[in-house]
């Protein structure tokens, strides 16, 4: 049998209609989506198939796509009893990879991300919070400016490590849009300020964190299976290690990327599960290791097929 990890996309991934093919296909979508609507009191048939404005606020955001993907490795867990070597979030990802690792039940999982994104939400308000996107400038020209500019007064700092040339900061959008030149006369290809008022994995979140700690502590299990760190990229498998890794991530860099090529020697495959094939898409350009999706049933039948080859 294959040596695979599973891994877990985050905030970005959201698309209207996410799940859809699994609700109508399977008793077990139906089920937690059921279970989640009560839980939140929030109508998770209309947060996902029906075009709205709140799939794209943080608080709905994060329960949304965490559910789609709790979703997705569930009916691929009832089909095949494959147990990851280790397993692998990008941001709220880490959070729907705990759930497939049993550190957390799904549906706790899923108020514990709520909260987060209400504890997020309300770390940024009023502050002009914001991210921008880099294409195709070094990671440690990035550093250098965030560092510069700090020292000079403004709130910038490297949010996620995506891949080679690929990475997303985080700080006060004002200050985010004044470095656009800046960033390109250093060699990004593209500087883009993205649509958003929450500023990820960064010292804005600081107030974020004491608000969600005593959540962490409720909800964690206290042993589960290898989960990899954004913060430090090693494993972990302990409520205490995830309470303090999990605060820190709100206020630390994401490191994708290197994660991946720290552990891409102990698998043969990687399984995504969730809408869309974003870390799929980042995997083509980290690791040679192949990266197979789960995202509906079409897919699901066909990363089956190739496990049992």
């Amino acid at each position: 049998m294959k040596k695979v990890a599973f891994i877990f996309p985050g905030q970005g991934s959201q698309t209207i209609g996410m799940g859809k093919d699994f609700f109508e296909n399977s008793e077990i979508a139906k089920e937690m989506i059921s279970k989640a609507s009560e839980r939140l009191n929030i109508d998770f048939e209309k947060l996902l198939f029906e075009e709205n404005d709140n799939i794209g606020k943080t608080e709905f955001t994060q329960p949304a796509i965490l559910l789609v993907s709790s979703i997705a490795n569930a009916i691929f867990k009832e089909k095949c009893n494959i147990v990851p070597e280790f397993v692998l979030g990008h941001s709220l990802g880490e959070f729907s990879a705990l759930v497939a690792a049993g550190a957390i039940d799904y549906l706790d999982a899923i108020e514990l991300v709520h909260r987060r994104g209400l504890f997020m939400t309300e770390a940024c308000s009023g502050g002009g919070a914001g991210m921008m996107a880099l294409v195709g400038i070094d990671d440690e020209a990035v550093e250098k400016i965030c560092v510069e500019q700090r020292e000079a007064g403004k709130q910038v700092w490297p949010a996620n490590y995506n891949m080679d040339g690929q990475l997303v900061l985080a700080g006060i959008k004002a200050d985010l849009e004044a470095l656009v030149d800046t960033f390109k006369d250093a060699g990004a290809k593209r500087a883009i300020v993205l649509d958003m008022s929450v500023a990820s994995h960064c010292e804005l979140l600081t107030s974020a964190v004491e608000n969600l700690k005593p959540y962490l502590e409720e909800y964690l299990n206290d042993e589960f299976i290898p989960v990899i760190s954004n913060v430090s990229t090693e494993a972990y498998t302990s409520k205490d290690e995830a309470i303090e890794l999990l605060s820190a991530q709100l206020t630390s860099p994401v490191k994708y990327k290197q994660s991946i090529m720290a552990h891409e020697s102990k698998v043969d495959l990687f399984i995504e599960f969730g809408n869309g094939i974003v870390l799929k898409g980042l995997n083509r350009k980290i690791t040679k290791v192949p990266t197979l999706n789960v995202s509906d049933i079409k897919t699901l039948e066909s990363v089956l097929g190739e496990l049992n080859d």
